[in-house]
């Protein structure tokens, strides 16, 4: 399975604060917004993921992961010109992509739970079709939203409706296997102007292909595209880590306990960082484990 972080956008809805770099390189509390969508490819296991963002940011995102040796892993980088809607990213990436299945997470979105790696491992276990999320949510007008018949079957998908029949959106995570190349290359564009990854979405269902998994209580979910939301997130991580002695989107930690790479590579990766907690927390980790 390949991994595909999509980290396009103008970031408007965050100026101006993104004014002159992309939304998805401003810190969510100690590290950048980026991390929490790469720490979740690579708890799934995936090792080769692309990173697609616009010609402006993609120097930066380069600057800031290299080639992503160093977690044990490999980054490659690509250019959206324009904001043409999550479902341009299988256009773009198509190369990349190939023969194989692909798990796409928006770049602005963080996920946390004591069950969620378990809910990873249960989506990313399919043979075909794909594989979405649904998570309640009080306000489903902002989002893709998912309606479920009376015993759990998906009756139909909307994107942002006036009148939504359910209270589940549709998270910025998503599986799919090799079909979703041809299916993106042949989706129309929105009355928005993007093409809408709910379209692709609506296909699968048609085809009868598409499983939706309802997040478990207790797990959370950040789309962190406004100042609030953004807020949101850094009070999160901030509470989390410093009362449970756990941390979110630790690509070091997590890159050590997958295999990765070694207890060497670990503590070279802390020496500069030595002065911060987030030093001092894969200094932890490298004693305890």
């Amino acid at each position: 399975m390949k991994g595909v972080v999509l980290a396009g956008g103008t970031g408007t809805r965050l100026y101006p604060a993104t004014m002159a770099c992309s939304k998805q390189l401003i810190p969510i509390y100690d590290k950048p917004m980026i991390y929490y969508s790469l720490a979740v490819l690579m708890l799934l296991g995936v090792r080769d993921i692309l990173i697609i963002s616009t010609s402006k940011d993609v120097p930066m995102f380069k600057d800031l992961l290299k080639d992503g040796e160093q977690f044990g892993v490999h980054f490659s980088y690509m250019v959206q010109e324009k904001p043409r809607g999550i479902a341009d990213a299988f256009i773009v990436g198509k190369d990349f992509i190939g023969t194989d299945s692909v798990c796409l997470i928006l770049g602005d979105n963080l996920f946390y739970g004591a069950d969620f790696e378990d809910s990873l491992n249960k989506a990313a276990n399919f043979r075909d079709g794909a594989v979405i999320f649904g998570y309640f949510v009080k306000n489903p007008k902002d989002f893709g939203v998912v309606e479920f018949s009376k015993d759990g079957k998906v009756l139909s998908i909307e994107e942002k409706p006036k009148e939504p029949k359910s209270n589940f959106a549709v998270p910025g995570l998503y599986f799919y296997d090799n079909d979703v190349l041809e299916i993106a290359n042949n989706i129309k564009y929105s009355n928005r102007g993007e093409l809408e990854i709910t379209a692709v979405n609506d296909i699968y269902l048609k085809r009868e292909k598409l499983r939706v998994e309802v997040l478990k209580d207790g797990t959370a979910w950040f789309d962190t595209g406004t100042h609030n939301d953004l807020l949101s997130a850094c009070n999160f991580v901030q509470s989390v880590q410093t009362r449970q002695r756990v941390y979110i989107g630790c690509l070091e930690e997590i890159a050590y306990k997958k295999g990765f790479i070694d207890k060497a590579s670990l503590l070279k990766l802390a020496e500069p960082m030595l002065k911060t907690d987030y030093g001092q927390h894969i200094l932890y980790i490298c004693e305890k484990y």
